[in-house]
């Protein structure tokens, strides 16, 4: 796994039957405060847990319903990632296109009106497109052991944790509507943003964990 490496990789398709490689794709409006901060955060924690190990190739990359093609990531954006030594640097905005979900084996979004806008381009995504939160909710529930081990390959871990999640959807349900959304900090001063970085931080926590089968250090 290349750490910061954005750029989709072999295949044609989710779970292609040659392909190793599990796609990743963060989705929110402008792609350049959350979905950004969520790639990246995605990519460190995923780099730390592993120490570097290729377990099955994993592209983690993101795009905006109304993404700001070739723009930089904001600035207040940036800094949350220095706070949590991720880094910022070599990013650029895009807006999603039909290739970027077809490509995709998990797709985690910031709301539920962009995991509608996701559902609604087609392309089969409905079973594997989650809020990033409704997602973490998911996960807690899946007993780790009923995943393959991480030796069987990253790639087939990720897959079998998306159908399990998948299966408990309409089972699980929200405690309220807004629980499943990330607020955009867009125009915001850097403390909500900080707000926002560390409750995506505190999201992909579980599912990372899940991912990899290895707990963060405290």
């Amino acid at each position: 796994m290349s750490p910061e490496g954005r750029g989709i990789a072999r295949g044609h398709g989710p779970a292609a039957a040659d392909d190793d490689t599990f796609r990743i794709l963060h989705v929110s409006t402008g792609n350049v405060c959350r979905s950004p901060i969520t790639e990246r955060l995605t990519r460190h924690a995923l780099s730390h847990r592993l120490g570097g190990l290729v377990a099955g190739d994993l592209v983690v990359e993101s795009a905006g319903t109304w993404g700001h093609e070739g723009a930089p990531m904001e600035a207040n954006a940036a800094a949350v990632l220095a706070d949590f030594g991720a880094d910022a640097s070599g990013f650029t905005g895009r807006e999603l296109l039909d290739e970027h979900v077809i490509r995709a084996d998990l797709v985690l979004t910031a709301t539920r009106d962009h995991r509608a806008q996701v559902i609604s381009m087609g392309h089969s995504a409905g079973l594997r497109t989650f809020t990033l939160k409704e997602f973490t909710r998911l996960v807690r529930a899946i007993d780790p052991a009923t995943l393959p081990p991480l030796d069987d390959g990253m790639a087939a871990r990720a897959r079998a944790l998306v159908r399990a999640a998948a299966a408990l959807r309409g089972w699980l349900l929200a405690p309220s509507p807004d629980a499943d959304e990330v607020y955009d900090p867009y125009g915001a001063p850097i403390t909500f943003f900080r707000s926002i970085g560390d409750e995506i931080n505190q999201a992909l926590d579980p599912v990372v964990t899940a991912l990899t089968g290895v707990t963060a250090a405290r």
